[in-house]
Formats: C-alpha cells, sequence, structure tokens
C-alpha cells in the first residue's frame, strides 16, 4: 500500500498570510482535494481523473475574473 502523496496548492496561495486554500494531491494515483484551513481535521474528497481535469480546465477559463 502507497503513502499519499504532498499536499500541493496553487503557486499564487502561497503568498497567502492565512494559508487558507484548496489543496491537492495523489493517494495510489487518485486526486483527493481538500481545504488547507482545517489541517488536523480537514475533509478529504477523492475525485476521478476526469473530475479533475475538468476543474483545472474551467480554473484557467475563469480564475482571471
Amino acid at each position: 500500500m502507497s503513502n499519499p502523496g504532498p499536499w500541493r496548492k496553487s503557486s499564487r496561495s502561497q503568498g497567502n498570510q492565512n494559508d487558507n486554500c484548496v489543496e491537492v494531491r495523489l493517494n495510489a494515483g487518485v486526486p483527493e482535494i481538500s481545504d488547507s484551513k482545517l489541517p488536523d481535521d480537514r475533509p478529504i474528497l477523492p475525485i476521478s481523473s476526469s473530475s479533475y481535469y475538468a476543474l483545472l480546465s474551467w480554473v484557467k477559463q475563469h480564475g482571471q475574473e
């Protein structure tokens, strides 16, 4: 059984002093999303790869609005 990868957040979130952002990691090849403001008791949402890539596409298209 493999260990989950490290949590990663957008490079645009690095300057956020509150450190409140959405993070993502891979766990056995499955993308998982979580909220960094709850580091000790965070809900972790596993999603399909297709949903993850659709989310990334949407954010890239609408992230500057």
